[in-house]
């Protein structure tokens, strides 16, 4: 276990603002915030000089803190400062710790994960932040460099201490990079004559033997203080650290918290959900790509839909993902589509693509679907902001040969500024009975899984002729199923189903309507866009 380092106390002085006690544990810290009076210090000598004062910390409920440590790579560190920062879709934090050899660097958060990274020295010329957009291939110190995202970002607040005095005036662009090394790379421009370079790697909570750590990480709300839903006025209840989004159980409405309980809530309201096969907040035992099975909760849910190009001749076709969140691991997707079940993580790195293949981890994957997108509805929380009918471009790859059941998936989006975020995610199919297993469902709801069974993966010969078989019955029984749907009988499908179904709220949309296309389900569409 790691001893930290809290006993390397190289410096102490008093604030000259309010007389404080201010310790320096690292000798190299060139600036620390009292915690006292949250002056903002730079060390000239042996005096502080004060250059600012830091604003109050947006109590974000991480499980990080000051003080806590751990090991990475075999190395005791310690957390001693922390960086707020703000930007247009909410905060992050950056947590500096300093390690036993002496080294400091930087703990941070990634797409409701963490990356720890060190500072890197620039020999070469980097790219004016100006010149910078997402999907753009960049060298960076000879190596090639996807950019995720470029980022306009304020220092909103900082605590302890920092190898480096923040800015805490005006904003600046932050640009995040990604290569097929698994690594991410982050260009600060605080000081576009002589940007920071730093290169890092995804960490997961549980593997750096963490001690001192907030208490209750698993389940947080604010402070027990009670938000009210701007739309009707009923109690919002917030249990995640990372929650930018998340909707009123009363009225549905999205309400946007990213920018603080106290400020405008931003809000707006959505059409009758239908309710998830899944619960919210239900509990399943899964791998998902963990070192062994761990106790998800589903903590979200999202109805999204494929935008076919006008006259292209392809059904709209919907699919839907449920959030899923542990303490230590972060999120995952479990993705409920035409095709079967399957999870996705998001990446911390980015695949070797070349035309339609692309290579990750070893394994090589086909590209089978490019489509535009967009979420039509959600419940529950997100550690991301939900915008109304914002727009993703998705590419969807398929695994090849031994690996055909491993899926890997781009986004990107447009953003409010026109940079956006493009995010890579990998993951596999799963059988329906494992998810129903694993979660406990009954056996009504249950069954509805089934029709989402994994997709049939024969041997080299293809499906064979018992498969073949299966699929003609199977689509017989479908033809069956929408017949009856047109006669007006949906009542066999509701309780072959359930009331949660896709075919039998399938079948209440063609009653209603005469034409299928554009409905609010994709059902057995066979068009484009079929994995999601």
């Amino acid at each position: 276990m790691a001893e930290g380092v809290g006993a390397w106390r190289a410096y102490r002085a008093a604030c000259p603002n309010c007389g404080g006690t201010v310790e320096f544990r690292s000798a190299a810290s060139a600036s620390a915030v009292c915690s006292f009076c949250r002056s903002t210090l730079v060390r000239e000598g042996d005096a502080l000089r004060r250059i600012g004062e830091s604003a109050e910390l947006f109590d974000d409920h991480s499980p990080l803190q000051l003080g806590a440590s751990g090991v990475f790579q075999g190395e005791a560190f310690t957390l001693l400062g922390r960086l707020q920062l703000a930007y247009a879709d909410g905060r992050w934090n950056e947590w500096h710790a300093l390690f036993a050899n002496g080294r400091s660097g930087w703990l941070s958060e990634d797409n409701g994960a963490y990356v720890f990274a060190f500072e890197a020295p620039l020999k070469d010329r980097v790219p004016q932040a100006a010149t910078l957009f997402p999907g753009q291939r960049a060298q960076i110190e000879g190596l090639a460099w996807d950019v995720a995202s470029v980022t306009s970002a304020t220092v909103q607040a900082a605590q302890g201490e920092l190898p480096w005095p923040p800015t805490l005036a005006g904003s600046f662009l932050i640009a995040d990079l990604r290569n097929s090394r698994n690594e991410v790379g982050t260009l600060d421009y605080s000081d576009p004559a002589q940007p920071r370079w730093s290169v890092g790697r995804g960490v997961r909570l549980a593997g750096l033997a963490l001690r001192g750590l907030r208490d209750g990480p698993s389940e947080k709300t604010l402070a027990g203080r009670s938000i009210e839903c701007p739309s009707c006025g009923a109690s919002l209840e917030i249990r995640l650290d990372s929650t930018q989004s998340v909707t009123c159980g009363q009225c549905k409405a999205v309400v946007d918290v990213s920018q603080g309980v106290g400020a405008d809530l931003a809000h707006f309201a959505q059409n009758a959900v239908t309710e998830p096969q899944i619960p919210l907040g239900s509990v399943g035992t899964l791998q998902l790509g963990a070192p062994k099975p761990l106790p998800w909760q589903v903590v979200g849910y999202l109805e999204r839909c494929d935008l076919p190009a006008p006259g292209d001749g392809d059904e709209q076709t919907f699919w839907r993902e449920y959030l899923l969140f542990h303490p230590t691991e972060g999120f995952v997707f479990l993705v409920d589509s035409e095709d079967g079940w399957s999870w996705a993580k998001p990446l911390t790195g980015v695949p070797v693509v070349q035309g339609d293949t692309a290579a990750w981890a070893g394994a090589r994957y086909q590209q089978r679907w490019a489509y535009r997108a967009k979420t039509v509805h959600v419940l529950g929380e997100f550690y991301w902001r939900i915008r109304r009918e914002e727009l993703v471009q998705v590419t969807d790859y398929d695994g090849e040969g031994a690996n055909r059941h491993k899926r890997l998936g781009r986004e990107q989006t447009a953003g409010p500024d026109g940079n956006g975020e493009v995010t890579w995610s990998a993951g596999e199919v799963l059988d329906a009975q494992v998810i129903a297993k694993a979660f406990g469902l009954d056996p009504q709801r249950s069954t509805a899984l089934q029709r989402d069974a994994a997709p049939v993966a024969g041997g080299k010969g293809g499906l064979g002729c018992a498969g073949v078989i299966i699929l003609l019955v199977l689509l017989l029984f479908i033809v069956l199923l929408i017949s009856r749907c047109s006669a007006d009988n949906c009542d066999q499908i509701r309780s072959t189903f359930g009331p949660a179904s896709l075919e039998y709220q399938q079948c209440l949309n063609n009653r209603s309507r005469s034409s299928s296309s554009g409905g609010s389900f994709g059902g057995f569409s066979s068009g484009g866009g079929g994995h999601k």
